[in-house]
């Protein structure tokens, strides 16, 4: 039984305890396990046989039996008795945005709803508005909902990039380790450095395909292994993700490997440039097509040379002008991860962060920055763990304290992430802000205004005297979330006239700024700072996600703010500029 199937169950039964009115701490723990298992790298079947799984975190004794019962019997009871009270259609009515378990409970003991297309029929027939609480705009909403809701098993079939790469790394490694491999290189939108994929490619010059397929089959991150051959094999891992393996002469490998990194609407606009050349480009080579001669490349830049082009990095191969750009010689120097000097948006133990102040400023300060912002989170974020003016204000002066002893060439900053109200206030005076060497304002509450409101909201709090730079500006979560509506170019005109600054959040779970918003934003004069968002000394390493994106939006150094040195970034933040100007 894969790890995707495991996972569905125990979300599945948390639903069905969610609607049977179970508290919210035991839905959660369902919740928790479900992801842990669905991430897990290795077999939750062979970890329930040797009775281990309460090894993994969020899975207690209780939780371990039911995963068990489900290795051995196919089912689990709990959620057997709980399916003979609600149609397990029902499930599928909670995942309709907008309704959630209570809800859909009321409509399955109001109306009968017990599954989607009951859920429409009430809509259409306008029965759901006269049920206390709800009303036409819930009506309205459950249709627009209905019309966009994806099938039930695309949950699994994209992936964060996270949650793929660290498995993609290993799988590489293992490959580069054989004696019989030459170059190993991982392809498609992993190399691109999308923010999900669906699969893992990895281009390879080998000796012996088939010993290394051998080799791969018996890894403990494979689930299945495919048919092999000297071309390649496919593989499955214990967490549902396909894996393509592809084995090429090492003549070949730079056609093989730029024709696998794709992307499809890059390739396209590859290939139709050949043909105006009279060739023809695939994963074989270039070939000229009236003849017989095919040109062949051990690496991809000799592609691109014959076709007339600079090289073009793979996070710009997405068919959006990087073509007509490498003809021109205009391609980007892009930002690399050596150019960040430091980090502005980080959490303590203070408010909701897992390291304290001193471990993450130890953290920071190895991996070699300049400067690091603590901006633990302000008073009315809505997470609970937030800090009042007074613990702020203690704050500055442990800040203050820290940097007393601090080895030379470092600098911790005093900072918050200020939640910004619905009118664009902020929680703290601005006599207490302004003692502060940095500030992040973000949305953390009451994303359902109007598009209007949301932006008003934020350009208010961009005019802030003491607002450095707006954090995650459109709230999405990849995959579970979508972002609230905000008209990102007003946005980006109001902080470029205002010298505020935009933050590409490097939680892998948003890279917020987007790609083409990121773009947007630098091209409109804004100033772009790359920060993790790390609430612990693990996820500082999440700037690789930062910088990706903002290479995927052509960004060079020189519009990224946190490249420079502190005696350069220091007077780009607005209380330095008012000093200045005193």
């Amino acid at each position: 039984m894969r790890n995707a199937e495991i996972a569905a169950a125990l979300r599945e039964l948390g639903i069905l305890y969610e609607l049977d009115g179970a508290d919210r701490f035991r839905v959660l723990a369902y919740k928790e396990a479900a992801r842990t298992i669905q991430d897990s790298p290795v077999s939750i079947e062979e970890l329930a046989k040797h009775d281990r799984l309460t090894e993994l975190p969020n899975v207690g004794k209780t939780l371990a039996e039911k995963v068990v019962a489900l290795v051995e019997t196919g089912t689990i009871p709990a959620a057997d008795k709980l399916k003979a009270r609600f149609p397990p259609s029902l499930v599928d009515v909670t995942r309709v945005p907008g309704l959630g378990a209570k809800t859909a409970r009321r409509l399955f003991d109001e109306l009968g709803v017990h599954d989607l297309e009951g859920l429409k029929e009430a809509a259409e027939r306008e029965q759901i508005r006269d049920l206390k609480g709800l009303g036409p705009r819930v009506e309205e909403n459950v249709l627009v909902a209905l019309e966009t809701l994806p099938d039930s098993g695309d949950e699994s079939d994209r992936r964060l990039l996270s949650k793929v790469l660290a498995i993609a790394r290993e799988l590489a490694a293992e490959v580069t380790a054989l004696p019989s491999t030459g170059q190993v290189e991982l392809a498609g939108s992993l190399r691109r450095w999308a923010e999900t994929c669906k699969d893992i490619d990895i281009v390879v010059t080998s000796e012996d395909p088939a010993g290394l397929a051998a080799t791969l089959a018996e890894h403990e991150l494979v689930a299945q292994a495919g048919s092999a051959g000297d071309a390649g094999t496919s593989l499955l891992t214990h967490t549902g993700v396909k894996v393509d393996v592809r084995i090429t002469p090492q003549k070949t490998f730079g056609d093989l490997l730029q024709h696998f990194t794709g992307s499809a609407e890059h390739n396209v606009q590859l290939r139709e440039r050949a043909l105006g050349r009279g060739l023809s480009v695939s994963e074989h080579g270039v070939a000229v097509v009236e003849g017989k001669k095919v040109h062949t490349f051990s690496d991809e830049a000799g592609v691109y040379e014959l076709l007339g082009l600079d090289y073009i990095e793979p996070e710009l191969r997405e068919g959006r002008g990087e073509i007509e750009a490498a003809e021109t010689g205009e391609l980007p120097e892009l930002l690399r991860i050596e150019d960040i000097r430091g980090d502005l948006h980080s959490h303590t133990t203070l408010s909701d962060g897992r390291n304290t102040l001193n471990q993450m400023a130890t953290a920071a300060r190895r991996r070699g920055y300049a400067y690091f912002a603590i901006t633990d989170h302000s008073a009315s974020h809505g997470f609970g763990d937030h800090v009042d003016a007074k613990a702020l204000a203690k704050r500055i002066k442990e800040v203050a304290d820290w940097n007393q002893s601090a080895p030379r060439g470092f600098r911790l900053l005093a900072g918050s992430e200020v939640n910004i109200g619905t009118k664009g206030e902020l929680d703290y005076p601005d006599e207490l802000l302004a003692q502060l060497d940095w500030v992040v304002a973000s949305v953390h509450t009451s994303f359902n205004i109007s598009r209007k409101d949301m932006t008003e909201r934020v350009v208010e709090a961009i005019r802030h005297p003491y607002v450095d730079c707006i954090g995650h500006l459109t709230g999405r979560l990849l995959l579970r979330r979508e972002p609230y509506g905000v008209d990102v170019e007003r946005v980006a005109e109001a902080a470029a006239g205002n010298g505020t600054m935009i933050e590409i959040n490097g939680n892998p779970n948003r890279r917020d700024l987007n790609e083409h918003h990121a773009r947007l934003a630098a091209e409109a004069g804004v100033m772009i700072v790359c920060n993790t968002d790390a609430h612990g000394t693990d996820t500082l390493e999440n700037m690789q996600y930062s910088v990706a994106t903002a290479r995927r939006a052509w960004l060079t150094p020189e519009q990224v703010a946190n490249t420079r040195a502190w005696r350069s970034f220091a007077p780009l933040r607005k209380r330095a500029k008012a000093a200045a100007r005193r």
